[in-house]
Order: C-alpha cells, then sequence, then structure tokens
C-alpha cells in the first residue's frame, strides 16, 4: 500500500482530485474490479507531468485509463496509481488541413462520441466508423478501436505523448504501428525503454463532405448498431478478438452451444456471443472463469485460439 507521506504528497498535489483504495467497479463499464491504492483526476497538464515524473522516481505503478469501457481489473485491484484525464483534457479544434483534408486535435480525455459529433457536425468524413463506441480518444487510440467500417489507423495523422521527463514528444503517422486492436511504435522516438508514454492527443486527417449524407450514413450505423448489440447489462463491448480468417469470434462461441451461458454472475450474451455480461452481481473471477471456459471450449472444437480484446490488469 501507499506509505503516509505518498498519500500526504499526493494529497497536497491533488486534494479532493485524489481517491484511495479506489474500487474499480466504479469506473469500468463492466461493473467489476478491486480497489487502487489511488485514483486521480489532474486538472492540468503540470500536475499530471509532477505526478508521472513523481511515481517513476518512487517505483510505484501508475497507469492512465480512458472511460474504462475495454477494461477487465482483478478482484484483487491495482497496486498502484490509476489516472483519469477527464478534466485536464477535453477538448477538440480545428488545426490545421489543406484543400482535400481537415486536421482535427482530439484531446485525450476527450469522448470519443464528441469527436465524432463534431466530425458529423462540421462535415466532415473519416469518424462515422466509430459512431456508438464508448470511451475516451486517448483510449480508443491505444486499442486502433474500429468497427466493421474502419478504424483509428486509417482516421490517425499525429499523436503527442507525455514521457517520464515531464517531456512531450509528438509522433507522426509513418511512425506507429497499428495492428488489431493494438498500437505500438518505436521506442528510439521517446527514448524510454519499460515505460509507457501517455498519450495527451490525437490529431485526425479528415475530408469535407456533404454533411446530410454523412449523418444519413451515421443513422444507418447507429441502427446497425443497436440491433446487432445486447443492451441492459454491463459489458466491454466485444470480449475476444476476431480470428485472422474464417468465422468471427460470435460465431466460434455460438457454435460451440456457449451462447446463453452463465457462471455466477457473468453470462455470454444470447444476442450476441461475444459479448460477456455482468447481470448484477458478478466478480472479476466470474468473467475470468467464463473467459477461460470459451477459450477452452473454441480450441477443443475449431482449434483456435480466441485471444482477449480487453486489457485485464490487477492482481
Amino acid at each position: 500500500m501507499l506509505n503516509p507521506d505518498s498519500k500526504k504528497w499526493l494529497t497536497k498535489l491533488f486534494g479532493k482530485n485524489v481517491k484511495f483504495n479506489e474500487p474499480m467497479f466504479r469506473h469500468t463499464s463492466l461493473r467489476v474490479g478491486g480497489p487502487a491504492w489511488a485514483f486521480v483526476t489532474p486538472e492540468s497538464f503540470e500536475k499530471l507531468s509532477e505526478l508521472i515524473r513523481w511515481s517513476k522516481e518512487k517505483g510505484i505503478y501508475c497507469m492512465v485509463i480512458g472511460g474504462g469501457t475495454n477494461l477487465l481489473v482483478k478482484d484483487g485491484g491495482i497496486n498502484g496509481i490509476v489516472v483519469v484525464l477527464k478534466k485536464c483534457f477535453d477538448g477538440i479544434a480545428r488545426t490545421g488541413g489543406g484543400k482535400n483534408s481537415v486536421i482535427v486535435t482530439a484531446m485525450a480525455g476527450t469522448r470519443l462520441q464528441t469527436l465524432c459529433s463534431f466530425a458529423l457536425n462540421s462535415g466532415l468524413e473519416g469518424m462515422n466508423f466509430a459512431l456508438g463506441i464508448p470511451g475516451t480518444v486517448g483510449g480508443a487510440i491505444i486499442m486502433n478501436a474500429g468497427t466493421a467500417y474502419g478504424s483509428i489507423a486509417e482516421a490517425i495523422d499525429s499523436i503527442k505523448v507525455l514521457l517520464p521527463t515531464g517531456q512531450t514528444r509528438i509522433i507522426l503517422r509513418q511512425n506507429l504501428q497499428f495492428d488489431y486492436r493494438k498500437l505500438s511504435w518505436d521506442r528510439k522516438i521517446t527514448d524510454i525503454d519499460n515505460w509507457q508514454p501517455i498519450i495527451l492527443n490525437g490529431c485526425f486527417s479528415l475530408r469535407p463532405s456533404d454533411p446530410q449524407r454523412l449523418k444519413k450514413q451515421a443513422v444507418e450505423i447507429l441502427k446497425a448498431r443497436k440491433k446487432r448489440q445486447p443492451s441492459g447489462f454491463p459489458s466491454a463491448g466485444c470480449f475476444f478478438k476476431n480470428p485472422a480468417f474464417g468465422k468471427t469470434a460470435g460465431e466460434l462461441i455460438d457454435l460451440a452451444g456457449l451462447k446463453g451461458k452463465s457462471i455466477k454472475g457473468a453470462k455470454i450474451s444470447s444476442k450476441h456471443a461475444n459479448f460477456i455480461l455482468n447481470k448484477g452481481n458478478a466478480s472479476a473471477a466470474d468473467m475470468l472463469a467464463l473467459m477461460e471456459l470459451v477459450q477452452e471450449k473454441v480450441s477443443k472444437i475449431f482449434n483456435i485460439e480466441l485471444e482477449s480484446e480487453i486489457t485485464i490488469v490487477g492482481e
């Protein structure tokens, strides 16, 4: 646990914006997860930078989360500090562009749907693919969020990151390696080993288009999403990555006879088999047990190893 001096330092710097032993089920869409040592919402870049430098010096684990929509925190909680950027990094603006493109910069703590709405209302094409995806811009970049209509990799122009030294770096698109639900880059660019720089914002290259056509497309996308995906219970969206070829994860789980299967408070959706739902009293252990059951059965029947799409952290 954090010692008294560390708690005193954090309280002095953040005041009411730090909570100790904060249950993470309050901050994840799955509504499961034990406590974090500290939960911080910095109000300025300066305080965020000071926190990151201090935690690295002290050897205290520090992680930034977005909206908690693609995150499963284990029941033992997080032995470290959780940071949310919604207070100090929330905003969108046009920042550049040329004849056929517009650069829109969105700060990491901004809701992804706010960015989608900004683009839609501005008659800018390139973000409709993300309509209905929950979470923040920073989380969407890290996870290369996407749908059948596209992904972050197709829209991003550059990102700005914070290093533990307090310095910032801009990383251009050509130096970003996007994979399925994953982002990486050459660590030589940030000169930091064994430390994940924090994304501060993303610049998106969008294209002027017919606003009415974009809005009609948006209605169709959201209607299809609502028809296809379950609602009414906490979830983290699609739980497993789709295999590179062949049937989707949801189709494999369905064919394995697991649609509707429950383990205590966790249940595979009867509407979309790639959704694991919290029926209201699930623990992280229930979720993980159901995940392992799915992986074992799909592997046994189809010889396919399903990989989790969500991030699993904690003890």
